[in-house]
């Protein structure tokens, strides 16, 4: 299923304001460097929405589960004041080495913890109380779940949590589609729509994306 028709994806990236020189040439480091799985990359305008509800929210600390090659980082960092801090995980080296490149350009790196390893792991080792006011969650989606249970209890009232490719291709509307990542992410979804210490909207942008906020 294609979620985002072509006409409607090229006017969007039209009508959003437009990528600086580091962006557009990580976006292309990015295509060169990792072939097929590129499209793990958020798209401008979703980037361009990160850093606008960082901005929005007021937001100074801020955790990213899935770093990749680091566009989203650069966009979440942007909208952090300039003694923000975002905490970065990712387990590949190889990827993050791409990212750091990126960050020094835009200027971001001295906002950017970078922690190689299991997220699961990472989040479980910080102290339980609500020290972010900003996750982004975009990694491997059969961990969503425990993401998701590992942070909401350290983000603080007010604080977002933006979580992609809530749609997977159209897959979870699809009761055929019954792979361990197809179950997590549904599970995932009725588990925020119930869950009492937040609010939340799911939105058709671009494989989906949920914006949770933590009201108690």
């Amino acid at each position: 299923m294609r979620v985002l028709d072509p006409v409607v994806d090229d006017y969007l990236l039209t009508h959003c304001t437009p990528a600086d020189e580091v962006l557009t040439d990580l976006a292309a480091t990015t295509r060169e460097a990792t072939g097929d799985v590129a499209g793990m990359q958020v798209s401008h305008d979703e980037g361009a929405l990160l850093t606008m509800l960082v901005r929005m929210s007021g937001a100074r600390r801020a955790v990213e589960v899935g770093v990749f090659t680091g566009y989203s980082s650069i966009c979440i960092a942007r909208g952090l004041p300039a003694d923000g801090r975002l905490l970065a995980c990712d387990v590949s080296t190889e990827w993050t080495s791409i990212a750091r490149a990126h960050w020094e350009r835009a200027g971001v790196a001295d906002r950017i913890d970078l922690r190689i390893g299991p997220a699961l792991e990472t989040l479980r080792a910080l102290p339980a109380e609500p020290v972010f006011d900003f996750a982004f969650i975009d990694a491997d989606k059969t961990g969503y779940p425990g993401y998701y249970d590992e942070i909401v209890p350290r983000l603080a009232p007010g604080g977002l949590i933006v979580i992609d490719n809530v749609f997977l291709g159209g897959r979870v509307f699809d009761p055929a589609f019954q792979g361990e990542a197809h179950r997590a992410v549904r599970r995932l979804n009725e588990t925020v729509v119930r869950d009492e210490r937040v609010e939340s909207v799911m939105l058709p942008v671009r494989d989906g994306v949920t914006i949770v906020r933590r009201v108690v």
